[in-house]
């Protein structure tokens, strides 16, 4: 699960980056405020990549994917990255748990498949 939702992430990186630089172009917000909004959306993505596995890490995400999503309001075709990045979170945690499950349970078989071969045939 790791691997997918700090892609998505970062994704996500990259995209608030470029929100910024359009969001530049508004009269209505200063530099300033677009880029320390901006700034505290990037950071948290990547810092986000790093406490994903940890309890409440997966709902952190979430909770940035609605922020995304809101950002909308200030650059309009962040309604729809926003919508597309949060589906993207959905598929990442999603499979990327099924894939962790799938993962234990190869490990398991093959735990026990060893832990019943005999010397002789692990040395055959």
């Amino acid at each position: 699960m790791r691997t997918l939702c700090a892609s998505t992430l970062i994704g996500e990186f990259f995209v608030i980056g470029f929100a910024g630089l359009v969001a530049m172009k508004s009269d209505d917000m200063s530099m300033a405020m677009v880029w320390t909004v901006c700034g505290i959306g990037m950071l948290l993505s990547v810092l986000l990549c790093g406490v994903i596995t940890r309890p409440g890490g997966v709902q952190l995400g979430w909770a940035l994917q609605i922020l995304l999503v809101l950002s909308g309001f200030f650059v309009p075709m962040m309604f729809i990255l926003g919508v597309i990045f949060g589906a993207l979170w959905w598929a990442s945690v999603h499979y990327g748990r099924r894939i962790d499950e799938a993962k234990a349970r190869w490990a398991a078989q093959a735990e026990a498949q060893e832990s019943t071969e005999t010397p002789a045939e692990a040395q055959g």
